[in-house]
């Protein structure tokens, strides 16, 4: 190995280092708003579809960032666009502590919205970057999976903590219950950012979709609409994101219902949800290390079809078990002061299972919606990102109908996304636009090698 190559695939290294812990970051983030929102819901009389808002704004940022993120990434880079998402981050994050500085009120909501959007500007930012690059790092395939999967675990890992903490820090869900509680995370979150963008600050990225400086933005013949397996990928993605955060986020509003008393125990039923809820953000960091040890032989088109049907199975499972058919919450994940042990509905267990499945599904869509795009990715990777929008509609959708027909009837709405998920895995990946010319320019050709 010539001493160029070698140099090469250590600053890879260093930047597959460097993804895997933005990939933390953008879990961290996102994962704040559910269980915060809880708080807000409890604040307007136990409504859960507007304490699901602060969600909703977060992905609703996608919607408005997804295409110029992608513009943004072909101008100034990976790296920048990267650091611009950290500082966005930290003034969303800032934003939503200010909203509980004041007594909780209409104003104070506004506020905490407007900072839950601000972070859906930053995360939408850092997705862009970190799937194309990863995946480019890993030279597409199944190995460009492997390292998505791999990131995605690191994903998990913080989605994994984020809402036992938040659970914690809030306690039980009163009146008096307030954001301020939960202010030691934000400003947890805050410092992790600011570390991040110096370390990132110093790390090599290797920019192959980066126009130079003074040249106009490359015009191509085509675009990733003109690739039947990516309209179709972009439409998965959007189902998946908002099955992701639907079964977590509704499985946390029907614990945290203590006038449903999901949980089983009056009074501790926030900290039961919070900690359940965790277990499923832990369930996809055991799916996604597991498939990026794995998809180096086992495509993304088997997991996708695997873990996609045997999603709906648990879904319909949980939708017609009787709430009265319970479980006793294991004493490591709950123990009351007094020893009480937490009864939990058998459907939390079939939700909590689904984090399984889910866990592989973003890299498995990813990875076969861009197969084959060569220089159409990065603005591939734009559009993904404005349809992770699904992670703040879908739900807000399900809890609409967990008001009219409950919580558990709600999930068959994840089901029928499940669905168009199962049939893009069996069918609707195959790329069959192959004689579109997507071959780089020499010089990015270099970038790559």
């Amino acid at each position: 190995m010539s001493a160029k190559s070698q140099s090469k695939g250590n600053s890879n290294v260093v930047a597959i280092i460097a993804m895997f812990f933005l990939f933390a970051m953008i879990s961290f983030v996102t994962n704040l708003a559910a269980p915060i929102g809880t708080i807000w819901g409890y604040q307007f009389e136990g409504n859960s579809f507007l304490g699901m808002l602060g969600n909703m704004m977060n992905f609703l940022a996608y919607l408005f960032m997804g295409i110029p993120a992608g513009k943004i990434l072909t101008r100034i880079g990976y790296k920048k666009t990267a650091l611009w998402a950290i500082g966005i981050g930290i003034v969303g994050l800032l934003v939503q502590w200010c909203s509980g500085l004041g007594d909780v009120g209409t104003g104070m909501f506004i506020i905490y919205l407007l900072g839950a959007f601000i972070c859906g500007f930053c995360v939408c930012m850092l997705n862009t970057v970190t799937n194309p690059m990863l995946n480019l790092l890993g030279g597409g395939g199944n190995r460009g999976n492997q390292l998505l999967q791999a990131g995605g675990a690191f994903n998990s890992l913080a989605g994994t903590v984020t809402p036992f903490f938040v659970g914690a820090l809030i306690g039980s869900l009163t009146k008096e219950s307030h954001i301020g509680n939960v202010s030691p995370l934000l400003w947890i979150a805050i410092g992790i950012f600011v570390v991040a963008f110096i370390v990132i600050s110093f790390v090599y990225i290797p920019e192959p979709n980066l126009v130079k400086k003074g040249a106009a933005a490359p015009k191509y013949s085509h675009s990733p609409w003109s690739f039947r397996h990516t309209v179709l990928g972009v439409c998965a993605i959007f189902m998946y994101v908002g099955i992701e955060v639907g079964i977590p986020s509704t499985l946390n509003f029907y614990l945290a219902d203590q006038g449903s008393n999901g949980a089983g125990v009056i009074g501790e039923a926030s900290i039961i949800a919070g900690a359940i809820v965790s277990v499923y953000w832990f369930l996809m960091l055991v799916g996604r290390t597991l498939s990026s040890a794995i998809s180096g032989k086992v495509s993304s088109r088997a997991q996708l079809v695997s873990v996609s049907g045997c999603a709906i199975i648990l879904i319909i499972a949980a939708i017609l078990t009787p709430k009265e058919v319970t479980f006793n919450v294991p004493s490591f994940i709950y123990t009351g002061d007094l020893g009480e042990v937490a009864q939990v509905p058998m459907s939390a267990l079939f939700l909590v299972l689904c984090g399984l499945c889910t866990s592989v599904m973003w890299g498995g869509i990813f990875n076969l919606a861009v197969e084959g795009l060569g220089k159409y990715t990065a603005q591939a990777s734009g559009i993904f990102m404005m349809m992770v929008v699904g992670g703040g509609v879908i739900p807000l959708v399900q809890q609409l109908f967990a008001g009219s027909v409950g919580y558990m009837p709600s999930y068959w709405l994840l089901v029928a996304c499940l669905g168009f998920i199962f049939f893009y895995g069996v069918a609707g990946c195959i790329n069959v636009n192959k004689d579109i010319d997507v071959s780089y320019e020499e010089e990015l050709k270099e970038e790559l090698v």
